[in-house]
């Protein structure tokens, strides 16, 4: 297997030095894999993301794709946040072929390409069940449909790595699992590689073929779990013996990297607080 995106020694400072929000990361994620990334608030999480997505850039180390270092975005990324900005004033298909539009997807485009494209955003419509809502405006959807464009248009130029910042964190519970579903499905149908970023241990573990671990002060990778789920999954495997036990040793460890063993000692240090009051 080759590896498509690939972190060494990575380091990247806030506030003129103040704040190591990245420290000495090391990754390497392969053509096709599905990588989730967890941990405490302030470990960095996202900061990697924009990095590899060239969205921020980084002070020391490199970040290769296909073995070559970023220079900002690239048309062979793509970023799906949590807020879904979409454009209000466009429809559901105007967003999804939105990004046709931009200068870097129509130098030297023939109609032959234009057709082409046309026929990717019908394709795209139709796998993320949008096309009811084709000439629908973004404020006549509910969030998850909403996420769904926003995923659509991130594949409308077929990128070979999909960037995702915690896209389903606004979602309820029974939306998020219909979508845990649908990205799996189109990630394998686009044979794209994924980075996806989450606070849910069980959403990283269901999702992931490998969960990385992060840790905060500074930002870095602390481990990394190998998930033992076959590619295709169902829903009922999160109930299953082994998923619970690998959920409940993540979580402990995110726990102790964040400096609380537990959320019954915060209650019991906030107990202590109120009655030295």
């Amino acid at each position: 297997m080759t590896s498509a995106i690939s972190c060494r020694s990575v380091c990247k400072t806030f506030s003129a030095g103040a704040i190591a929000a990245l420290k000495d990361v090391d990754l390497v994620v392969e053509e096709g894999e599905f990588v989730t990334l967890v941990g405490a608030s302030g470990c960095g999480k996202s900061t990697l993301l924009r990095t590899i997505a060239g969205l921020e850039t980084h002070d020391s180390g490199s970040i290769l794709v296909d073995e070559r270092p970023i220079d900002g975005p690239g048309v062979e990324r793509a970023m799906v946040f949590q807020n879904y900005s979409l454009y209000p004033w466009l429809t559901v298909t105007q967003n999804i072929k939105f990004t046709r539009l931009l200068a870097a997807h129509t130098r030297d485009c023939s109609s032959a390409d234009v057709e082409v494209a046309a026929g990717r955003a019908d394709a795209l419509l139709k796998v993320m069940g949008l096309t009811p809502v084709a000439d629908a405006y973004p404020g006549q959807l509910s969030g998850g449909m909403q996420q769904r464009v926003a995923i659509a248009r991130a594949l409308m130029s077929r990128p070979r790595i999909l960037l995702m910042d915690e896209p389903f964190g606004a979602l309820d519970a029974q939306t998020r699992e219909v979508m845990h579903d649908l990205i799996l499905h189109v990630s394998r149908l686009e044979h794209c590689t994924v980075i996806f970023v989450t606070h849910d241990v069980e959403e990283a573990i269901y999702l992931g073929r490998r969960v990385v671990l992060m840790a905060p002060r500074p930002g870095r990778i602390d481990t990394v779990y190998e998930v033992p789920l076959p590619a295709a999954r169902t829903q009922d495997m999160k109930h299953q013996s082994g998923f619970l036990r690998l959920k409940q040793e993540i979580l402990e460890r995110i726990r102790a990297t964040s400096g609380l063993k537990t959320d019954f000692d915060l209650l019991q240090q906030l107990s202590r607080q109120t009655t030295n009051t």
